[in-house]
């Protein structure tokens, strides 16, 4: 069981994530602020680090630096609910794994430590799946097109995986909007509609890919293979 040690001084939040990340089969140390962060980085063995950057006492960004003092190997994702360029360049600077700002969906920050994780594992890059002639990184939210990327959000990317593992065949509504938005209702229909738009823009560049609607009913992804 990958061991995580999460720095967060929200309550709520701290509360919320280390018990969807257990769920999620991760072993979670909760620290809730960067003193305590460091004392148990010091007393345990951990796969990754999630630290939040704005903390009483002592900041991620300090935390980091700390970490990297005692083990330059250690991996770490940075949480944060501010946008500023300054502060993701000064992550890289600390060599983050990944940055993630809030609020974000809990699910993506699993797939982001598990994709940590695995570039940490020998032979354990991400699986890209062909689409056509493209290439589909579910892990990293990417959509490759020879040199070109196309950043996917958590929602777009559950919707082509459920499409491309269900080509050539009519996938219902009330399925898409069950498996990729949990719920079926009349306003989440709307926006799946919206989503299929942008979908069909981002494999417009491939003439053997067709992803058809038949009306009330449900949606095609068509690959001529």
């Amino acid at each position: 069981m990958p061991r995580l040690l999460l720095v967060e001084d929200n309550e709520d939040l701290g509360h919320i994530l280390s018990q969807y990340l257990e769920g999620a089969g991760f072993s979670v140390t909760w620290a809730r602020n960067g003193v305590t962060g460091m004392t148990a980085f010091r007393q345990g063995t951990y796969d990754c680090c999630v630290l939040d950057i704005m903390m009483p006492l002592k900041d991620g960004f300090t935390l980091a630096a700390e970490i990297q003092g005692l083990d330059p190997n250690a991996s770490f994702l940075f949480l944060t609910s501010r946008r500023e360029k300054e502060d993701r360049i000064r992550g890289l600077r600390l060599q983050a794994d990944d940055y993630i700002t809030k609020p974000f969906d809990a699910e993506e920050l699993v797939l982001r430590i598990r994709n940590i994780l695995r570039r940490k594992t020998p032979g354990g890059e991400p699986a890209e799946i062909p689409v056509g002639k493209y290439l589909f990184d579910f892990d990293n939210l990417v959509l490759k097109d020879g040199s070109s990327k196309q950043r996917l959000t958590l929602h777009e990317a559950r919707l082509i995986r459920l499409l491309v593992d269900h080509s050539n065949t009519l996938v219902k509504r009330e399925v898409i909007l069950e498996k990729v938005w949990g719920k079926n209702d009349y306003f989440l229909g709307r926006s799946m509609d919206v989503f299929i738009t942008r979908i069909r823009k981002f494999f417009r560049e491939d003439p053997a890919i067709r992803i058809e609607s038949t009306r009330g009913i449900g949606i095609t992804f068509w690959i001529d293979r």
